[in-house]
């Protein structure tokens, strides 16, 4: 097996999105083919591979405003959570797997940013796709302080289920680098660092102040 793995800057708002393959079974999948599907379809033909499913993170539009394109070239059956808006094929609760050649994409549950969101793991390769829950020194958006409280407990879950040298791949290019680990993120996020949801929520609702004080972006 050789793994195939490429970040691909799609457009819209620093968005990325992503492909993964097994080179020796010639499949891959697209997540978050958004803006710029042609791209990634471009891409994967280019690495040889047949795409087999098409992932969301979660339903915003700026992650799926290229599902039906991205269908429409490869036939791929569209894989989300039960909850997404996009009726997906495939349906992925928190624990599904899905196979791909050698590979295995486990994904897990987190909401907050948005009720479907799911992360993607694949455990041997030490790679998690995060989507809009967790960017590199910083986190998604949310609404409301219960979704606050969800994204809360999803960040946690995820730092306490995958290993420090589990490397971190974002939806959009928000940080100082394109992707990070979870043992970075634990010491340079400020969110990972409230000790309870309390510090947390007023961090969030102090985030401009704090970006200008700290010089962010």
């Amino acid at each position: 097996m050789d793994f195939i793995f490429e970040q691909i800057r799609v457009g819209g708002d620093r968005n990325f999105g992503y492909l993964v393959g097994d080179r020796a079974a010639g499949v891959g999948a697209l997540i978050d083919p958004s803006y710029d599907p042609e791209m990634l379809v471009e891409r994967a033909t280019d690495q040889g591979l047949t795409v087999e499913v098409i992932i969301n993170t979660h339903g915003h539009p700026d992650h799926t405003n290229g599902n039906r394109r991205a269908m429409e070239i490869t036939g791929a059956p569209l894989a989300a959570h039960p909850s997404a808006a996009s009726s997906p094929d495939i349906e992925l609760e928190d624990g599904s797997s899905l196979g791909l050649g050698s590979l295995t994409l486990r994904f897990l549950h987190v909401p907050g940013h948005s009720e479907d969101h799911l992360l993607v793991h694949l455990a041997e390769q030490r790679v998690a796709i995060t989507g809009d829950l967790l960017f590199v020194g910083k986190i998604g958006g949310t609404g409301t302080e219960e979704a606050a409280r969800r994204e809360y407990e999803s960040l946690n879950r995820v730092l306490e289920e995958l290993p420090d040298d589990t490397t971190v791949w974002p939806g959009h290019d928000y940080g100082c680098r394109p992707s990070s680990t979870i043992a970075l993120e634990k010491i340079m996020n400020p969110f990972l660092q409230c000790e309870g949801f309390e510090d947390f929520f007023q961090l969030k609702k102090d985030w401009p102040t704090f970006k200008e004080r700290h010089g962010l972006k």
